[in-house]
């Protein structure tokens, strides 16, 4: 089966959500059961959306409803998860990363490279973040990141002084939400819907129906 014929689940993320990077562990659990391959159709999601102010950049005293208690519950989740998964990760959340210029860079490659070399550049994203605790945000990191998978460091540089490049992402972040997604990890197929880090077999019945 070549790629263009690859059947493929759309999943919604924002890659400063722990339970995105523990989703994406669980659908990878599931794809290695599938005897035909499964294709990642990514679209981004901005959690922090309702914070930014109109440069893009973060307001951190914005009231968003979460408090102590919410990422408590939060952490807990992340390390049960943890657990089923046998997943280790070096910060349980990230509230002080802006995800937005990875999200940028990560829908660039998506756009202009074949799918392999994007899921190479996402999975290094994720597993910089929370296996590594490092900045995401940071243009030098992510310009690493993408020559290590095979795309031009300028590129990327380019895409991130590019007002167009994150007009779309915003509009793929609108969009999402006119899909009726308010949450991630949020995954599809053929107009049904799961929502959250899903366990494996949770995804099979999504996909295959059973």
């Amino acid at each position: 089966m070549t790629d263009a014929d690859a059947e493929s689940i759309t999943v919604y993320s924002d890659y400063v959500c722990p339970f995105c990077y523990l989703g994406r562990e669980s659908l990878k659990r599931y794809q290695e059961t599938r005897e035909d391959e499964l294709d990642i159709d990514w679209h981004p999601f901005d959690l922090r959306s309702q914070k930014r102010r109109p440069d893009g950049t973060i307001d951190f005293s914005v009231d968003d409803g979460k408090d102590e208690d919410y990422y408590e519950q939060a952490k807990q989740g992340v390390r049960r998860l943890q657990d089923r998964y046998n997943v280790e990760m070096k910060q349980e959340i990230a509230t002080d990363v802006d995800s937005l210029p990875a999200q940028v860079a990560s829908y660039y490659v998506k756009q202009h490279y074949d799918n392999e070399t994007w899921l190479a550049f996402d999975v290094s994203i994720f597993e910089a973040l929370w296996q590594e605790g490092s900045d995401i945000g940071d243009e030098a990191l992510l310009v690493e990141l993408a020559e290590d998978a095979g795309i031009d460091g300028d590129e990327i540089r380019s895409a991130l002084d590019d007002d167009t490049f994150f007009e779309e992402v915003r509009e793929q972040f609108a969009e999402a939400q006119r899909h009726g997604v308010t949450g991630v990890p949020t995954f599809a197929y053929e107009g049904y819907a799961a929502r959250g880090a899903v366990p494996p077999e949770q995804l099979e019945r999504l996909v295959e129906g059973v």
